[in-house]
């Protein structure tokens, strides 16, 4: 007996490979796909991530700490008051912390600003605010007579400059990565949705049912059967 073909063989083949698309189709679930979609979209009603909002609580920790830490040397330094008013009132660049404070101010004015009232996604802004804690700092303690002063001299310019770059680390690395990769998600399952939409939602797996076999496929299984069986082969050919 001759083969079949290889042009009906390849035929039979795509027929099967497009029934498994097809089943493959069917068996994603529209139900978890809109409860997927419900999900990111009450993330985005939220108004700010919880990454975000984790940055934005490290950004008021910034200016508590510095504050603290302020107050405690205004305090250290013969009362609040004189101090206070010396600092202050009659400010001196080489000796006064209260710049410092201030640094701390605009840091937290402008990041809160940018990235919790306007949910700015690029780095600028905390760029501009690192940018200018750095030069600042580094002008500062090298014109200055702060280590002179005692331990704050060293402290409050340390702290501020290490909080000033973990918050640029913090949202470089965490916040607008994983931001990007929730809208990526998103759009992902949004997609996802819309092709399944396209679907009859009714049909299920018990559904399907195998279509009667064509001539071709008759043939195919009787060779199978034929090859494995030589006794039933001769008959055949005596009949």
């Amino acid at each position: 007996m001759n083969p079949l073909p290889e042009d009906m063989e390849n035929t039979l083949t795509g027929s099967q490979s497009s029934h498994a698309s097809v089943r493959d189709v069917h068996s994603i679930n529209p139900t978890q796909l809109m409860a997927r979609i419900e999900s990111y979209e009450g993330r985005e009603k939220k108004g700010i991530s919880d990454v975000r909002r984790t940055f934005c609580l490290f950004v008021t920790f910034d200016l508590l700490f510095v504050t603290l830490l302020w107050i405690i040397e205004l305090n250290v330094n013969g009362g609040i008051e004189n101090t206070l008013e010396k600092e202050v009132v009659q400010y001196d660049y080489y000796s006064s912390y209260f710049d410092i404070f201030l640094l701390a101010v605009f840091r937290f004015k402008v990041l809160i600003l940018a990235y919790a009232v306007c949910r700015l996604r690029h780095w600028w802004a905390i760029a501009l605010t690192t940018a200018v804690t750095s030069a600042f700092l580094l002008a500062k303690v090298i014109l200055s007579k702060l280590f002179s002063q005692g331990a704050f001299g060293y402290v409050l310019p340390i702290i501020s400059f290490i909080l000033a770059w973990i918050e640029t680390w913090f949202l470089d690395f965490k916040v607008l990565p994983q931001e990007a990769e929730e809208e990526n998600r998103l759009l992902i399952v949004q997609d996802a949705s819309e092709r399944a939409a396209l679907i009859p939602g009714g049909l299920s797996d018990g559904q399907f049912y195998s279509p009667p076999e064509s001539e071709a496929a008759c043939a195919l299984h009787q060779e199978k059967s034929l090859n494995k069986d030589p006794a039933q082969l001769k008959s055949q050919i005596n009949k």
